[in-house]
């Protein structure tokens, strides 16, 4: 595993493998470079290719994740029945064999799993899918209580570097006046998104008192993070979540 990727620093059990991609290691040329994940992008499709072979190696996965055409909506698949890429935004495991995977360039990746390392999740979180409530859809595909799951937020844009108008503030008000504390204003007129407060109050509501990670900055970490906000052209970094068979 390369040494830049992130490890969730997280209490999960020891069958439940997770990692969050950076965008070091790959093959992928500017202004790609270089572990480019996505397909979608504009990259060379070989080199991106080889970045999803080397991501498969590197980490000795059972199967090549189960990637997704997300489209900032809420549909949760299992990820042992893609074969491929379907129009959802989270994917969930119950079985070993079967990997999770959400590609984010700002948008925050959430990982799920159950303090008995029966089920784990993955879910693409940017504003819309938060809004629109992808954590709770994704809490309720999976078979247990959200009283049972522990969270991991990987990286994403920070507060300070988010900025978005007042539809996107009016929108999560309409669901929980409580969402205010996640945004503050801008001297003209915008306002500052907290997507790891919004998200942590999403989980929180389904029973999820156990979140861990947060804290990074893809827009203010360009030689570790790729960001759209920051770029425009860019990469996707991958955050991946798996059962591992740990009976042989």
């Amino acid at each position: 595993m390369s040494s830049e990727w992130i490890s969730p620093r997280w209490p999960a059990p020891e069958r439940v493998r997770a990692v969050s991609t950076t965008r070091h290691g790959g093959t992928s040329r500017p202004p790609y470079n270089a572990l480019n994940l996505a397909e979608h992008v504009g990259d060379e499709a070989g080199a991106v290719a080889a970045n999803r072979g080397q991501l498969v190696q590197a980490l000795q996965l059972p199967a090549m994740p189960a990637w997704l055409q997300q489209v900032h909506g809420v549909q949760v698949v299992n990820a042992a029945g893609v074969t491929a890429p379907l129009a959802a935004d989270a994917a969930y495991a119950l079985e070993p064999g079967a990997v999770c995977a959400v590609l984010t360039a700002d948008c925050l990746p959430v990982l799920l799993c159950d303090r008995g390392g029966r089920a784990v999740a993955a879910a693409h979180a940017g504003w819309r899918g938060l809004a629109a409530g992808v954590i709770e859809q994704t809490i309720a595909a999976m078979p247990v209580s959200g009283g049972e799951l522990m969270a991991w937020l990987g990286p994403a844009i920070s507060a300070n570097a988010y900025v978005v108008g007042e539809e996107v503030r009016d929108t999560f008000l309409s669901h929980d006046p409580a969402a205010v504390t996640a945004f503050r204003p801008t001297a003209d007129g915008g306002w500052h998104a907290d997507l790891y407060r919004l998200a942590r109050q999403r989980l929180q509501s389904q029973g999820i008192t156990e979140v861990h990670g947060g804290g990074f900055c893809t827009w203010g970490d360009p030689l570790r993070f790729y960001s759209y906000r920051r770029d425009g052209v860019t990469g996707r970094m991958a955050s991946l979540i798996w059962l591992q068979d740990i009976s042989r």
